[in-house]
């Protein structure tokens, strides 16, 4: 089987990090997981932890470029 020629460009590398903790809509608009969801939460009230599951937009557009220039396909990915 021949090997398929190159175009000659570079693959960006995603930042792993990146993309597992943010998620883009269709809309293109990114959302992030909220903080504190790694441990001690055995004495917090279920109605706190529920809040937990929410994800909410990333407001700054300084920080949503850097998300974008980290994981460049994560719009792509479903």
């Amino acid at each position: 089987m021949p090997r398929k020629q190159s175009s000659g460009k570079y693959k960006m590398k995603t930042h792993k990090a990146t993309a597992k903790r943010f998620k883009m809509t269709g809309s293109g608009q990114i959302l992030r997981t909220k903080i504190g969801k790694g441990h001690l939460r055995r004495r917090t009230p279920d109605r706190t932890k529920a809040l937990f599951e929410k994800m909410i937009p990333v407001k700054g557009k300084s920080i949503q470029k850097k998300i974008r220039r980290l994981a460049p396909y994560m719009s792509k990915q479903k």
